[in-house]
């Protein structure tokens, strides 16, 4: 597989949500490139417009906090939901198909407020908890990272 510049990435980000012992999981459209009829977490892409338009936190023209932003939008537009502060999981590489070499940055949140509503990438949703996981066709993974925030919930 030729990788086009191996110095950059696609970030990802995705958000274990969870509320009451349970765990907020998607089904995937059929028309989805990848993974198409998995179920999996909210989550999405960086990008550059989740912070270029607003002040820079920093002297020297930086952003703090610009990924956090960005899962915060990813889950409101997928989801409708609002979350409390993102606590880092885990992290994930792979390459795309077409050579774009992707870096996926795992968290996990409490649900804040709202009432899920699924964007068009999404054609269900349920609150599983993790004795529940094994029924579900979800995206290589997802289950065990789930397992672990249960794991670090009850601990």
């Amino acid at each position: 597989m030729e990788i086009k510049n191996r110095e950059l990435h696609r970030i990802a980000l995705t958000a274990i949500i969870h509320k009451d012992g349970k765990y907020l999981i998607t089904k995937r459209s059929p028309d989805k490139k990848a993974f198409p009829n998995k179920w999996t977490i909210p989550g999405g892409g960086l990008e550059v417009d989740d912070y270029i338009d607003i002040e820079p936190t920093t002297k020297a023209g930086q952003w703090y906090y610009a990924i956090e932003t960005a899962l915060r939008r990813e889950i409101k537009e997928e989801v409708n939901l609002e979350v409390d502060k993102p606590k880092y999981l885990l992290d994930l590489t792979f390459i795309r198909p077409d050579g774009v070499p992707v870096v996926v940055l795992s968290y996990y949140c409490n649900y804040s407020a709202g009432d899920v509503e699924l964007d068009e990438d999404a054609v269900e949703y349920s609150w599983v908890g993790v004795d529940e996981l094994d029924n579900y066709d979800l995206i290589d993974g997802i289950a065990d990272e789930i397992r672990e925030v249960g794991e670090i919930l009850n601990n």
